[in-house]
């Protein structure tokens, strides 16, 4: 894989601007133009209260910020979701969203979450389904109008 080891922990409200920025980096690397990354912007921001309600993971590989997740709440149902999922670009296909995703269901267990939903973007659904992830249909983008995208679930619960 690499030299250093990836590490996983909870983000500090301090990183919010430079996780924002991993975030934008990571899905800008699909090769989507200006205006489309701009409407994603929102949805691409670290929320502040996500991350101290100890709710958003940081992926390092040494003192480089590798990698982001974050578990949200979803407002139909209350279920969970992973609300962003991030790899730097240059870092993609090198392990390290492995340790993070392996990491955020533990964090979803940690709180007694059996399952999660994830709206996937188009490149991303083939890594969740390695993951364990199963496709149940497809369901609006919050970010683009019109634009529907791969909805994936996951039961994480104990066995």
């Amino acid at each position: 894989m690499m030299g250093d080891p990836v590490s996983v922990r909870l983000a500090d409200v301090s990183e919010r601007e430079p996780l924002t920025q991993l975030c934008l980096r990571s899905k800008a690397h699909w090769g989507y133009d200006a205006a489309f990354m701009e409407l994603c912007r929102d949805a691409l921001t670290v929320d502040p209260l996500a991350i101290t309600q100890k709710r958003v993971l940081v992926a390092q590989l040494g003192v480089q910020l590798a990698g982001v997740a974050a578990l949200g709440v979803m407002d139909a149902d209350d279920g969970f979701e992973i609300g962003q999922f991030f790899v730097e670009p240059a870092l993609m296909g090198k392990g390290v969203g492995r340790h993070l995703f392996e990491a955020m269901i533990e964090l979803a267990r940690a709180e007694n979450i059996s399952c999660l939903t994830i709206l996937s973007d188009p490149h991303a659904t083939s890594f969740y389904q390695k993951m364990g992830a199963q496709m149940i249909g497809m369901a609006p983008s919050d970010a683009i109008p019109g634009r529907s995208l791969p909805l994936l679930r996951i039961d994480i619960s104990k066995e």
